[in-house]
């Protein structure tokens, strides 16, 4: 599989769909559809909620996994096996989610919770505030990743490769970079939920994926397995990520409508945070050169969060009703608007890339 943007032909496809074409919007109409489902109709996510092991919702698991997997259906291991052979787009990830992020996640959300919010938030709740951001900014994203690359035509044998290596480096690093930005001395990580969470959303499709590609191909062949039964899977990805976001905002529609002013003050960092390490990391690909393809999916990663992790730790170590886990569930919450604004700025930009690269 070539890194090359040889899949944009197939954008136009996706982007006349009947959910994609405003998808925005039907985010923000998700958003509010699940908030005022827990709000007017509780027994819904009481039920869902009962539904989970190790702090993984498996409803969602299970549609994040129908979010993954069509994009699975494409990767090869040859294609795996090439994607390491380019270092460069690895480094980039690498350095700008664990040298990078988490620092400037800290700082940022000091400055804004501690210093200019502070009249408007007490100092102890904005502690709590600070430390749900450290743990979003210490858990890069795992599952979402590959909605974008999806939808800016990222590679997906390289998406792959770079959560792989992420989800290593997650398990050794996450509890030692928050106890060094907390100053706390014993994090007790949900190891569970941790390990469930890397095998359900990334071995799990991927097993699926390439199980699929091998029984097809060999049945019908190649071209069938590219040009229809890909095909068949056009818009799965997106419904499965606006039903997620109907179950996760059921979940929190209490919380967030009880805190509208602070919602509003946590989401500013989280926003500005975002922006900057998308930026950091897509214009050092830039200034390298790297595939575009490449570049998006790795800018990405460490824009968006492993919210999954972030949320699960900030209610073991703190409790649900903390201000650090208000904070993660803002993350949610201001996460997918502005990772749909990147994306569409991915996109904008294919063709500086594209030039850039073949000078």
């Amino acid at each position: 599989m070539s890194s090359s943007p040889q899949s944009s032909p197939s954008r136009p496809e996706r982007h006349i769909g009947f959910f994609e074409k405003y998808l925005t919007v039907w985010v923000m109409g998700c958003i509010v559809l699940g908030v005022l489902i827990g709000q007017f109709v509780p027994a819904a996510p009481e039920f869902l909620s009962r539904l989970e092991y190790a702090q993984v919702s498996l409803p969602v698991a299970l549609l994040i996994w129908l979010m993954i997997y069509p994009m699975m259906l494409k990767v090869d291991f040859a294609s795996i096996v090439r994607a390491t052979k380019q270092p460069k787009g690895l480094a980039v990830t690498t350095i700008t989610n664990w040298l990078i992020k988490p620092f400037t996640m800290y700082v940022i959300a000091w400055f804004f919770l501690k210093v200019v919010f502070r009249p408007w938030i007490d100092p102890a709740l904005g502690t709590e505030y600070l430390a749900g951001a450290v743990l979003l900014g210490a858990a890069p994203c795992t599952a979402m990743v590959f909605v974008w690359s999806h939808l800016s035509d990222g590679d997906p044998a390289y998406t792959l490769v770079q959560v792989a290596v992420n989800d290593l480096i997650i398990l050794i690093l996450f509890t030692p970079i928050v106890a060094l930005l907390l100053g706390i001395s014993n994090i007790g990580i949900p190891w569970d939920t941790l390990l469930l969470s890397v095998g359900l959303f990334v071995v799990i499709p991927l097993a699926a994926g390439w199980a699929s590609r091998v029984l097809i191909v060999k049945r019908r062949g190649l071209d069938y397995f590219e040009k229809v039964f890909i095909a068949k899977f056009n818009g799965v990805t997106t419904v499965g990520l606006l039903l997620t976001l109907i179950i996760l905002f059921s979940f929190q529609g209490e919380i967030i409508l009880g805190n509208p002013l602070h919602i509003v003050l946590i989401a500013v960092p989280l926003v500005i945070q975002t922006y900057l390490i998308y930026s950091i990391a897509y214009g050092w690909a830039w200034l390298w050169k790297l595939p575009h393809p490449v570049a998006g999916p790795g800018a990405m990663i460490g824009a968006s969060n492993f919210f999954e992790l972030a949320v699960a730790v900030a209610i073991s170590l703190f409790g649900l009703t903390s201000g650090a886990a208000l904070a993660t569930v803002v993350g949610v919450l201001v996460e997918v608007p502005v990772m749909l604004s990147l994306v569409k700025f991915t996109n904008r930009t294919r063709q500086s890339f594209e030039r850039r690269t073949a000078a």
